[in-house]
C-alpha cells in the first residue's frame, strides 16, 4: 500500500474486536517504526509499555485509566502506553558523538574539537530546561505517528486517549519517576468500516495556514484539493448516511454501556 494511502485513510477506530487478539509481530513493527523516527539530538526519549489484555495481570489493567471513553480502554486487546523518560537528556553528549561517528552531524577537519568544546557544553547549560514539556513531546509524537502508520498498514485500527491521570499511570505500572506519561493507544482489529462514519470534521484550510506571515493566507489550490480527494487522502464528509445504525449495532454488539463518551 502507497503512504499516500495510508495517511489518508488512517482515522481514529474507536471499536475494536475484543475477541481477536493482536499477534505481537505486528506490534514490535509498530515500535520498530517509532524507534526510527527522528528525535533532535538523537535522544530517543520516546518509550512504551504495552499491555496485552490475555497475558496482563488485573493489576496492570487497573492501572490504565482513562476517564474520557473509557470503554475504548476495556474492549481493547492491546493498550500501549507511550511515556517520554527525560532521563534520556542525561546521555545527550554520547547520542550527539554517535552522530558524528555516522556522518550525520557537522563535517570538514576539527569537527571532533568543535563538537566537544562548543556544542556539547552549549547543550549541557540547557539541560535541564531540555527535559521540560515541549520538544521532547513533538519528537516523541513523530514516533507514535510512525507507529499508528504501521499499525493501519497490517490492518489494525488504533486510537489515542488523552488522560490526566498520567502520574498516577505512571506510579501504576512502576515508571521511573523521571518520566511522564504522554497517550494511551488503543490497538486491535477493527469492529467499525475503514469510514469510521466518514471524514471527520477539519477547521478551513485558510485559517490555520499562513504564508510569509500571520494573517496572509497560504494560497490554496483547487487543483492540489482535487488530487487529494482523487487519492482518497481528503474522503467525502462524515457522517456516513448509516453512521447511526452502525453505531447502534457495534455498542449492542460490544456491550458498551450508556452514551460512550465516558
Amino acid at each position: 500500500m502507497e503512504l499516500r494511502q495510508v495517511i489518508g485513510n488512517r482515522r481514529s477506530i474507536r471499536f475494536l474486536l475484543p475477541y481477536k487478539p493482536v499477534e505481537p509481530e505486528k506490534i514490535q513493527r509498530m515500535l520498530e517504526a517509532a524507534r526510527m523516527a527522528s528525535h533532535w539530538g538523537n535522544v530517543q526519549s520516546l518509550r512504551a509499555v504495552v499491555v496485552f489484555k490475555n497475558t496482563a495481570s488485573q493489576e496492570t489493567l487497573d492501572a490504565l485509566l482513562a476517564p474520557i471513553a473509557g470503554f475504548q480502554i476495556k474492549i481493547a486487546p492491546v493498550v500501549i502506553v507511550w511515556y517520554l523518560e527525560t532521563a534520556a537528556v542525561d546521555e545527550q553528549s554520547d547520542r550527539l558523538r554517535e552522530l558524528l561517528k555516522a556522518g550525520a552531524l557537522g563535517f570538514g577537519e576539527g569537527k571532533e574539537k568543535a563538537l566537544e568544546e562548543q556544542i556539547i557544553p552549549i547543550f549541557a547549560g540547557m539541560r535541564e530546561a531540555l527535559k521540560a514539556p515541549g520538544l521532547n513531546e513533538i519528537d516523541c509524537g513523530q514516533g507514535i505517528a510512525q507507529a499508528t502508520l504501521m499499525a493501519f498498514e497490517q490492518g489494525l485500527g488504533t486510537c489515542c486517549l488523552g488522560t490526566p491521570h498520567g502520574e498516577q499511570i505512571r506510579e501504576n505500572l512502576g515508571l521511573p519517576e523521571s518520566s511522564r506519561v504522554i497517550l494511551l493507544q488503543t490497538v486491535g482489529y477493527p469492529a467499525e468500516s475503514p469510514e469510521a462514519g466518514g471524514q471527520r470534521p477539519r477547521q478551513p484550510f485558510e485559517k490555520l495556514f499562513h504564508m510569509n506571515g500571520y494573517g496572509k493566507e497560504f494560497p490554496r489550490s483547487k487543483e492540489v484539493v482535487d488530487e487529494l480527494e482523487a487519492d482518497g487522502m481528503i474522503q467525502p464528509q462524515g457522517p456516513t448516511a448509516w453512521r447511526e445504525e452502525e453505531l447502534d449495532y457495534l455498542k449492542n454488539a460490544l456491550g458498551v454501556k450508556g452514551h460512550g463518551l465516558i
